[in-house]
């Protein structure tokens, strides 16, 4: 029986390679995104080899992640795969000087939104005792960094709430795997900084960055691992990093 997964923040970066991955993997795909021209030109070339059904909300909005998720046809709601994908970066500044409407999105974002999308999913796979969740953390999360504070907070909520989920759900036949990325060049930077994309071309310079399709491409392997098996956590690295802030550069 052909498996469903619900990606988050499926317009671009990790969560659209993840979709083109799956697909490629025979999974029916949810694609959930904020850009409805984003989601539909996925869907377009994706519903070529799956099936494929997009929702349109931002999963900041608890009103519209419910009611969208609701809205779905009894064929989609048996959701085997949940890949928690959405999230961003804004601003890098210190503590002191840090815009709160920031601080807001980053939390609403990373954390809120990750549960919203969780909570309105995982009924259904404690009922038929499986399922994955796939929490996309940070190396932030794994490390503070200077001028990051609450972006880093939030994804050491994420790796908390992975935890959190493990507790609680494995009894009931669910997996939960969370993964930490390095460097991946993707529009984080350009995100951070407020679209500035020379700013963000130079996160990226002199040395080889993650790219999105290596995060899928381990996504991919974990959801496709025998059902004995969990990953549990993981933190991937570019071979040119070796800490959140260690980066050696040509």
């Amino acid at each position: 029986m052909t498996k469903i997964a619900l990606i988050t923040g499926a317009t671009s970066g990790i969560g659209k390679a993840t979709a083109i991955k799956l697909a490629e993997n025979g999974y029916n795909l949810i694609l959930c995104g904020r850009r409805a021209e984003k989601l539909e030109e996925l869907k377009n070339v994706l519903s070529k080899t799956v099936k494929i059904h997009s929702l349109l909300f931002d999963v900041r909005n608890r009103k519209e992640v419910e009611l969208q998720i609701d809205s779905l046809p009894n064929e989609w709601k048996s959701i085997d795969v949940l890949v928690n994908s959405a999230g961003n970066a804004h601003g890098l500044s210190s503590i002191q000087n840090g815009d709160i409407d920031d601080w807001d999105a980053m939390i609403d974002g990373n954390v809120k939104g990750l549960l919203y999308v969780s909570r309105a999913i995982i009924p259904q796979m404690v009922e038929r005792k499986k399922g994955h969740i796939l929490n996309l953390s940070s190396i932030a999360g794994k490390q503070t960094y200077a001028n990051g504070a609450v972006y880093c907070a939030s994804k050491k909520a994420v790796e908390a709430i992975s935890e959190g989920m493990r507790l609680d759900l494995t009894e009931h036949g669910i997996k939960i795997t969370n993964i930490a990325p390095g460097a991946v060049a993707t529009e984080f930077s350009e995100v951070r900084f407020k679209g500035d994309k020379e700013k963000a071309k130079k996160v990226y310079e002199g040395y080889d960055p993650l790219l999105a399709e290596d995060i899928a491409d381990f996504i991919s392997y974990a959801v496709n691992a025998p059902d004995r098996v969990t990953i549990a956590d993981v933190t991937i690295y570019s071979k040119s990093q070796s800490a959140p802030t260690m980066i050696y550069k040509k």
